[in-house]
């Protein structure tokens, strides 16, 4: 594999609010750009709380992983923003349906507001299959 960087699209997944790319794939690495919760279909953030909206970010990410040759259980770090800490047992239980087993590394981290007032953001770094 090549270790030069190789941009992805994820035609699926909800489309980058500004000039960057879906995710990055460099050095067996697939560097994720963060998703916020919007549904594809619309292009609005979904309804519901944070546990809602961490399922969709989750599911777009999986998106772009696939886009990526790869899937979001092969991620190794993950990151969560989340504009309401109080919401973290909430995020925790949604994040957790994902990641049943052997879950990658995380950080999670209190922000003052996401883009187009979403409650919560995730990106990820998942590894390329051999």
């Amino acid at each position: 594999m090549s270790h030069h960087r190789h941009a992805v699209t994820a035609p699926d997944a909800p489309k980058p609010a500004g000039p960057y790319s879906h995710a990055v794939q460099a050095g067996g690495l697939l560097f994720c750009s963060g998703q916020i919760p919007t549904d594809p279909s619309t292009g609005r953030l979904v309804e519901g709380g944070p546990g809602d909206q961490v399922t969709q970010c989750l599911e777009n990410l999986q998106t772009v992983a696939r886009a990526g040759g790869c899937e979001l259980a092969d991620a190794v770090r993950m990151t969560i923003y989340v504009t309401d800490m109080g919401a973290f047992g909430e995020v925790n239980e949604a994040y957790g349906s994902f990641f049943a087993a052997d879950p990658p590394a995380r950080v999670t981290i209190g922000v003052a507001a996401l883009p187009g007032g979403a409650d919560v953001e995730v990106d990820a770094v998942i590894a390329l299959p051999d």
